[in-house]
């Protein structure tokens, strides 16, 4: 397994992005929108590969109480393998294919609560 990307909800995915090419000498690396239409997704990434991943709240500004950071993702082989191993503390969202981002995912949550996406590519 390895970390793969941190998901941080913005209010504009293009104004963060830039921020942090400009700032921090992230480069853009891919983007999706979801089939329903309702959420861009932009990422960048460090020299080493690892990204953030700029969900767009469109709009809305994220909350000081925790909304602004939604999950971390790992690589993992096979989704329904490691999902049905993992001990996990509550399922988010059951295995399924995500066409528009190349990926089958699932999500559960750790001890703490926060949320998890496994990452199997297509």
């Amino acid at each position: 397994m390895e970390i793969l990307h941190t998901c941080l909800n913005v209010a504009d995915a293009d104004r963060t992005a830039d921020w942090y090419v400009d700032q921090l000498g992230f480069e853009r690396s891919w983007e999706f929108t979801t089939a329903d239409g309702d959420t861009r997704n932009v990422y960048v990434a460090d020299d080493a590969g690892v990204e953030f991943q700029l969900s767009d709240t469109d709009g809305e500004e994220p909350s000081d109480d925790g909304d602004r950071y939604d999950h971390v993702a790992v690589g993992v082989d096979d989704v329904d393998a490691a999902f049905e191993a993992i001990d996990h503390h509550g399922v988010v969202k059951e295995p399924g294919d995500q066409p528009e981002a190349g990926a089958r995912t699932a999500f559960v949550k750790d001890p703490d609560g926060h949320a998890v996406e496994l990452i199997e590519p297509l």
